[in-house]
């Protein structure tokens, strides 16, 4: 876990809040030479969503994938086609998607020299993501050990 500050206001419920910094966060390998700053989880104290960064080197991509809830996406940097539900979308910096649960989609890197950059937010704690190709479902929190 990154150091965190913390607010020393208490929100109604009790919890603080907390600045998170991605320099400070160990990134975790994926495949295909991706890495991944998990940000905001329960270790933070959030109860409702999970966040991160995601980054992938010049034509990279994670396998087709669906999850159990709601995602957003937003390219923080570079250039990249969305696959969603078998449609091709160019995405650029500053552009976001939503994705319900259960929809089909996955991010490639379409540079050939620059790295991609995803912001990512899922809608639930207990976000999990299913490889299309082998029907192997995994939690976002423990595929990312946070």
């Amino acid at each position: 876990m990154a150091d965190v500050d913390t607010s020393t206001t208490q929100g109604r419920d009790g919890r603080t809040a907390a600045i998170l910094r991605s320099a400070e966060v160990t990134p975790r390998a994926r495949a295909g030479g991706a890495r991944t700053l998990p940000m905001v989880s329960a270790g933070v104290g959030a109860r409702d969503f999970l966040n991160g960064i995601t980054m992938f080197p010049p034509g990279t991509a994670i396998a087709e994938h669906f999850h159990n809830c709601d995602e957003s996406v937003m390219i923080l940097r570079g250039y990249a086609v969305a696959h969603v539900a078998g449609e091709r979308h160019p995405v650029a910096a500053g552009d976001v998607s939503f994705i319900p649960a259960g929809i089909h989609h996955f991010f490639e890197n379409v540079s050939a020299t620059e790295e991609l950059h995803i912001f990512w937010t899922y809608a639930s704690l207990d976000a999990d993501r299913t490889i299309v190709s082998t029907g192997v479902t995994t939690r976002i929190d423990r595929e990312l050990d946070i």
